[in-house]
């Protein structure tokens, strides 16, 4: 991370929308991102930290769903460089396209609780409803500050599911599901 990162809130922060004929150019900093969150403790479905042919290999698994539309990858900038990401799957069966998901919401270590999580949020809630979609759905690990995140913005909390994933530690742990109609 550029050491130029400062701690005060990032104003300057701007999230894009990436399209299949960029996601090139941006793969390398969301793998180096995927496996510092990781090294945290980031529960997103990795046990222990990932090496880079792991983390690159995750996010080409992302890149066929913005080909077909059903997915949708933001990624958040600070001058110039990539410090976060979240996704908006759209992808539904018929009697779901009503709703969008919320998947890997991931702000580098070196930044966070300076307002990238947030503006990556409202940007995806905004895409979700511009594509007519009037419910969000997410899940996290309880107990996780993005479970209070999510809340600050208005998700509620539907359940818990009890040992419902492993840590990177390989500890169960429980997930909360919520959603925020929109």
């Amino acid at each position: 991370m550029d050491p130029s990162i400062t701690p005060q809130r990032l104003t300057t922060c701007t999230v894009e929308d990436v399209r299949a004929d960029q996601f090139d150019q941006v793969v390398g900093p969301l793998a180096e991102i995927l496996m510092a969150c990781v090294g945290q403790g980031a529960s997103v479905g990795f046990l222990g930290k990932p090496d880079a042919e792991d983390a690159f290999s995750f996010w080409y698994g992302v890149s066929g769903s913005l080909v077909s539309g059903g997915r949708r990858l933001l990624v958040a900038r600070f001058a110039g460089q990539i410090v976060g990401t979240v996704q908006l799957v759209l992808a539904a069966p018929a009697n779901g396209r009503h709703r969008a998901e919320i998947s890997k919401l991931l702000v580098h270590p070196d930044v966070r609780r300076k307002g990238v999580a947030r503006i990556l949020m409202q940007r995806a809630e905004a895409i979700a409803r511009a594509d007519g979609r009037s419910l969000l759905v997410l899940d996290t690990r309880t107990g996780d500050a993005a479970e209070s995140l999510y809340g600050s913005l208005g998700f509620e909390l539907a359940g818990i599911i009890p040992a419902y994933a492993r840590s990177t530690a390989g500890k169960l742990t429980d997930t909360s599901f919520m959603y925020k109609r929109i």
